[in-house]
């Protein structure tokens, strides 16, 4: 009996349960070892993401015979001059569009109460249902606005708290940028030879994984965000650039994000003009129908291997559990997971005999 694989897999089940409950119960233990890695996740993710945007810039330096370490200089100096020029240029008129939104925002609320105040007074076309819900909602809607507004100045101090650790992010990303090649054999040196070159396949194949989706996702962020900014200054919504960046960051969510920063622009645009937030909803669209069809196929290609609907799934459940951070991190995670998983797979079915190369 003990030889049947579902038996073994029910054993392996129950075995790792109880790990995890033992973990549970000894939490106070790990607990300051989860402190320290905590304040270290800032400058280690942020690094972490600046050396897959930069890396592909210094390698292709290193190709037309730059040093490394002069290119690595290169792409430092290169961020020191985007971020002055953002500190310079761009962020005084985020600051003035978003002061001027918040200042706007009491306005919008009100305007939307007496709109559900007019279609509360129609009771004789609206269902008894929809009639209690927009009862609720007009009823809260003064807390919805300040939970907004709450949210808000809380990630404004999460922003201020991640620039504290940002002294940090050029270190790591110098190192990581310096000693790339360094960092795989110095692992594998720890394991057998067989066993150590299994696992730089694995290391291989996460890098290449969460290079391949954080460059694609980035440049097609990037990309949207540029194309949304044109056509809302074209049309003329307030608040052009800060509604584009929100778009940019909310595009780093892969399919919801996208629909997720036309809520607020749309409905901007509606309240500024009602031609405004047509126009507003029509550049929307073209421009998710360029990202879906033209820009993020070529970009990111299918390397994930992820359905859509598991991606969507996915982003729902981690956003559920962890917030915005879920939202963000949700498919990398899933990716890696997946990654690893699959490596163990293919590395299991070596060790089988011939024909029997699944598990089940």
């Amino acid at each position: 009996m003990t030889e049947k694989r579902g038996f073994r897999f029910l054993i392996f089940m129950v075995l790792f349960f109880t790990l995890i409950y033992l973990f549970h119960l000894t939490g106070f233990v790990f607990r300051p070892i989860g402190s320290v890695l905590a304040s270290l996740a800032v400058p280690i993710i942020g690094a972490g993401f600046l050396y897959y945007i930069t890396n592909p810039l210094v390698g292709l330096l290193e190709r037309v015979k730059v040093p490394r370490i002069l290119g690595i200089i290169i792409v430092f100096l290169t961020l020191i001059a985007v971020i002055f020029f953002s500190i310079y240029f761009i962020f005084p008129v985020i600051q003035r569009q978003f002061e001027s939104l918040m200042e706007n925002v009491p306005a919008m609320a009100e305007s939307l109460e007496d709109i559900f105040t007019m279609w509360q007074n129609r009771n004789d076309i609206i269902p008894e249902g929809i009639q209690n819900a927009l009862d609720n909602f007009i009823d809260n809607l003064g807390g919805y606005t300040e939970q907004v507004a709450t949210s808000i100045f809380q990630f404004i101090g999460s922003v201020f708290s991640f620039l504290f650790s940002f002294v940090l992010i050029p270190f790591f990303l110098f190192f990581m940028l310096k000693d790339r090649e360094k960092f795989i054999p110095y692992l594998t040196g720890f394991f057998s030879e067989s066993k150590g070159e299994s696992l730089g396949r694995l290391l291989k194949s996460v890098n290449h994984t969460l290079g391949s989706f954080i460059q694609g996702q980035a440049l097609v962020s990037l990309s949207v965000g540029i194309m949304l900014l044109i056509g809302y200054l074209i049309v003329g919504l307030d608040y052009a650039l800060v509604l584009a960046v929100f778009a940019l960051v909310m595009n780093l969510i892969p399919y919801i994000g996208p629909w997720l920063s036309a809520i607020p622009a749309v409905a901007i645009g509606f309240f500024q003009d009602p031609m405004v937030g047509v126009w507003t909803a029509v550049i929307m669209i073209v421009a998710q129908q360029i990202e879906s069809n033209i820009i993020e196929p070529n970009v990111m290609g299918r390397v994930l291997s992820v359905h859509p609907l598991t991606v969507v799934v996915i982003i729902l459940a981690a956003g559920a559990l962890f917030g915005f951070i879920g939202f963000i991190f949700a498919v990398p995670a899933y990716a890696v997971i997946k990654t690893v998983i699959t490596h163990f797979y293919e590395e299991y079915k070596k060790t089988q005999p011939v024909g029997k190369k699944n598990i089940w």
